[in-house]
């Protein structure tokens, strides 16, 4: 697939820009300067063929080494596009977009100039200041008035080549989520799984704003996966940048199948933590509880053992889910964690036959010690699974959603153990009826 990226210093529009073609909110925009710091790249239809569009983040001549950091990540990533959108304020030419474009210099024949917040007519007069460059291709548009933008992709389709050839259906990805706190090393593991500097990893907390996405490939299945911001608590948020940052890390579940929850070793378990697990499983997705930076933790008997109990207990909701010790530096237990992930995903996708249910059920209920509680007798006459991803089954008793926990717990439990569930959140809602 041909590559897009967008290039630009700090608040010219590039997000903006990147969400009006993809016509999606999938980048952060805040007027706050250098939102985006990680590249994201996603695959987009530009006039009904496929391509990759890459938000970058922006070029500066000053700042810190994570400005720098980001500054390189920016210019690689214009070096490898097939087609380089470099967005400038049309208000202002200013040194450092000077500078940038001295860099872009070799990359001339493969650029279009967009001068954006030309938001009128009027304004589209202070274009003549910029033809000096010496580029090609000049496109004035309003990434945030959608004014010109279709004049751009047309400039765009004409500029890219597209590789004609018989299309297959896509086999679909097994989606990943990486979720945690701050400076779990969540970033580190993208990286390590996908085997690119995707994500930048930095000691300073709140590096990653936007979702972060990779893909790889482990043992014939193809997996995507998304790096998302430090989840801390509501209290210490304060910026709306991390406010944005972390709500758009909590909607990566509902888009997954997986979620590893990376959890510091050293530092261990918290209230956060827990607050991440309870959504996950209100969504349905299955989890595996990373234990990260094992390596630094001193080496003790039945250390694992001891720590997987203390989770459990304070992660009841999570007493289905695996847990791996990990480092995602060295890269241990990425394969453990690899092959953990493929079997959760069999069993989220996994469809029991009705028939099959309710002759089991009928074991289970005969094998219960007794079905009264108080005197009063409960039955479950009939079972059957109503969808995948979530798993969710609904069960008709005599009682209806008056059942008591104990023997919904029951049901459930016998699901895991009998149908092969072992690892997943599953749902069981009890109506009454099906005499």
């Amino acid at each position: 697939m041909p590559k897009v990226a967008l290039v630009g210093r700090p608040n010219v529009g590039k997000s903006t820009l990147f969400n009006r073609l993809l016509r999606s909110h999938k980048a952060i925009t805040d007027p706050t300067p250098g939102v985006t710091r990680d590249p994201i790249e996603v695959e987009w239809q530009l006039g009904g063929k496929p391509c990759l569009l890459v938000d970058t983040g922006g070029y500066k001549t000053e700042g810190n080494a994570l400005d720098h950091q980001v500054t390189a990540r920016s210019i690689a990533k214009a070096e490898e596009a097939n087609l380089i959108l470099l967005v400038l304020d049309i208000t202002e030419l200013t040194p450092e977009d000077e500078e940038f474009i001295r860099l872009l210099r070799p990359q001339a024949g493969k650029l279009i100039v967009v001068l954006n917040k030309a938001d009128t007519v009027e304004r589209e007069i202070l274009a003549g200041e910029f033809y000096s460059l010496g580029f090609s291709d000049f496109v004035c548009i309003s990434a945030a008035h959608n004014r010109k933008v279709d004049e751009l992709e047309e400039l765009m389709e004409s500029r890219l080549v597209f590789h004609d050839g018989v299309v297959h259906p896509p086999v679909p990805d097994i989606r990943l989520a990486i979720l945690g706190k701050p400076n779990a090393g969540k970033s580190t593991l993208l990286n390590r799984l996908t085997g690119q500097e995707l994500a930048l990893v930095s000691p300073e907390a709140g590096t990653t704003r936007d979702p972060v996405e990779g893909r790889f490939e482990y043992k014939g299945s193809m997996f995507r996966v998304l790096d998302t911001a430090g989840i801390r608590r509501k209290g210490k948020v304060h910026e709306n940048v991390e406010y944005y940052s972390v709500n758009r890390a909590f909607k990566t579940i509902e888009e997954s199948d997986v979620v590893l929850l990376v959890i510091d070793a050293v530092e261990g378990l918290t209230d956060q933590e827990k607050k991440i697990a309870y959504q996950i499983v209100k969504e349905g997705r299955g989890v595996i509880l990373a234990l990260n930076k094992w390596d630094l933790l001193p080496k003790v008997k039945n250390q694992l053992e001891a720590y997987t109990d203390r989770v459990r207990f304070l992660f009841p909701v999570l007493d289905f889910a695996p847990v791996i010790p990990i480092s995602a530096h060295l890269g241990t237990g990425i394969p453990e964690l690899l092959a953990t992930t493929l079997k959760i995903n069999r069993q989220l996708h996994q469809r029991i036959e009705t028939p099959k249910l309710n002759d089991m059920l009928k074991i289970w209920m005969d094998d219960m010690p007794t079905n009264q509680i108080k005197g009063v007798v409960y039955k479950i006459r009939y079972l059957t699974q109503v969808s995948t991803l979530p798993l969710k089954f609904v069960a008709f008793g005599n009682h209806g959603k008056d059942t008591p926990g104990s023997l919904t717990e029951y049901i459930v439990n016998r699901i895991r153990k009998d149908l092969g569930f072992p690892d997943v959140p599953i749902e069981l809602e009890v109506k009454g009826g099906r005499e």
